[in-house]
C-alpha cells in the first residue's frame, strides 16, 4: 500500500483503514527539510486523495473510490486535520470533563443478513472524505487502536505515528531521531541553567 503523505516522513504507515486518518494528518508541512502542505492547493490535494484512497480500498477490502475535490473543500479538510491534531495531542476535554465536539459527519450504517454491521461514508467531495476519516477513527476507537495513533512530541516534527510499543508509552515517532534530539535539548537547557546559577560567596 502507498500512503503518500506518511511515506514522506516514515517508511511504514498504519495498516488498514486507520492509515487514512494518519495520512490526512501527515499532509501538513513538516519534517527536515520541510515538505509542502498537500492540502495547500487543489491539484496536490486531488493527487494525494486519489493515492490515499487506493490504499484505503486495498487495506479495507472496499471498492475503489473516485473523489473530486474543489477549492471549497480545502479549508474544511485543513480544519479537520487541525482538529484531529489538537485532539490527539491533548485528548482534548472541556473543563467540566465533557468532550468538546469539533466536527461531525454522516455515516450510513447497515445491518446485513449474517448479523454483521457496516458503516459507509456519506456525501461527496470533502464531505465524503471527512466521513471516511471519522468513520475509520470511530472504528479504531472501538477496536482499541485509536489510542495508539499519536502526534510526535518533537515540535519540529509533529508527524502522526502509530505507537507500536508494548505499553503504548511512545511520545516520539523515532526515539533515535526525535527522542534523542529532545533529550539533547533538555540536557543543554539544564546545563545552561546550572551555569547561570550565582556562585556561593566564600564562607556561606
Amino acid at each position: 500500500m502507498n500512503w503518500p503523505a506518511t511515506e514522506r516522513y516514515y517508511p511504514t504507515a498504519v495498516p488498514g483503514g486507520l492509515g487514512l486518518v494518519q495520512d490526512l494528518l501527515n499532509t501538513a508541512s513538516g519534517g527536515r527539510p520541510r515538505r509542502p502542505d498537500l492540502l495547500g492547493e487543489v491539484t496536490a490535494a486531488q493527487e494525494w486523495a486519489a493515492a490515499a484512497l487506493r490504499s484505503w480500498a486495498e487495506g479495507t477490502g472496499r471498492a475503489r473510490v473516485r473523489l473530486t475535490l474543489t477549492e471549497e473543500d480545502l479549508p474544511h479538510l485543513r480544519a479537520l486535520r487541525e482538529q484531529l491534531r489538537r485532539a490527539l495531542t491533548a485528548r482534548h476535554e472541556a473543563a467540566d470533563g465533557e468532550p468538546v465536539r469539533f466536527t461531525s459527519c454522516l455515516l450510513r450504517v447497515s445491518l446485513h443478513g449474517d448479523a454483521t454491521l457496516t458503516a459507509e461514508p456519506e456525501g461527496a467531495g470533502g464531505h465524503w472524505l471527512t466521513s471516511a476519516v471519522l468513520g475509520e477513527a470511530l472504528l479504531a476507537q472501538a477496536t482499541g487502536t485509536w489510542q495508539r495513533l499519536k502526534i510526535c512530541r518533537n515540535e519540529k516534527c509533529g508527524g502522526a505515528f502509530y505507537d507500536r510499543s508494548r505499553n503504548n508509552s511512545g511520545v516520539w515517532h523515532s526515539t533515535r531521531g526525535c527522542g534523542n534530539a529532545a533529550n539533547l535539548r533538555a540536557s543543554r537547557q539544564r546545563r545552561r541553567a546550572r551555569e547561570q546559577e550565582p556562585a556561593e560567596a566564600p564562607g556561606d
